[in-house]
């Protein structure tokens, strides 16, 4: 954890507050979108396909794409309230590796790993200005385990952990904190695909054994904003839901 303290200042009413949820057109983002937005959030939410959202502003994105995250964040940053990202989006493909199309493996990397950076330097380079906010992204429980079958997923996802650790410190001193939560598995388009098999098996090494609830990761993130979080992160930056 960095020797500096982050910001201490308190949020008295978050509808005075916008945060950035990317992925947010379906699945775990659509839920952080909705439960934001009915706990009193200003709520931006970026997609590749624009789907409209009850009290929430969407905007075209496709956050693997450098420039048009750059031309989301430019029209972000008229936002003055804007004080937090979270990291939404991701895909996977259930593939044994020496199986998987080069094309799946470049777009699941772009999307997991390089869609979180290019939000967050963008979202970082605002935030730093405002010497306040929050930055949250995600991992997964089969980073942990080494899933069969997942090996350019949890690659992806192992590269947002160690990118979220050394963010975390290269933030600190701005009044940012960047965490990092990683949830078991979620009934949502992202494991359809999935063998219920393979499911059981990750359910099986965590200590809660269920499958994770929507409004589970919902709770930490809701935490992680708040300003009893003022203090999470730099060494405490994942956060594995369910136990491993």
């Amino acid at each position: 954890m960095s020797d500096k303290p982050v910001s201490d200042k308190t949020m008295s009413d978050t509808a005075r507050r916008t945060i950035v949820v990317t992925g947010a057109s379906r699945g775990l983002g659509r839920h952080i979108c909705t439960r934001a937005v009915e706990e009193g959030w200003n709520v931006i939410g970026l997609a590749r396909t624009v789907e409209p959202l009850d009290g929430v502003r969407m905007i075209a994105c496709d956050v693997g794409d450098a420039e048009d995250v750059a031309k989301a964040f430019r029209e972000i940053r008229k936002d003055r309230n804007f004080y937090a990202l979270i990291n939404g989006a991701g895909i996977a493909s259930m593939n044994l590796m020496f199986t998987t199309p080069p094309a799946t493996i470049d777009r699941i990397i772009r999307v997991n790993l390089l869609g979180t950076m290019y939000c967050s330097q963008q979202a970082g380079r605002l935030l730093a200005r405002r010497g306040e906010g929050r930055i949250i992204n995600f991992s997964t429980l089969a980073n942990s385990i080494a899933l069969k079958g997942e090996a350019v997923y949890a690659a992806s996802k192992a590269g947002v952990e160690g990118f979220s650790r050394t963010f975390a410190r290269e933030m600190a001193d701005f009044g940012i904190t960047v965490n990092c939560i990683s949830p078991g598995p979620i009934d949502t388009a992202l494991i359809a695909k999935v063998p219920e098999e393979n499911i059981r098996r990750i359910v099986s090494h965590q200590i809660i054994q269920r499958k994770a609830e929507p409004e589970d990761v919902w709770n930490v993130t809701s935490l992680l904003l708040s300003p009893a979080a003022n203090w999470v992160t730099g060494d405490v930056d994942v956060i594995h839901l369910g136990g491993v």
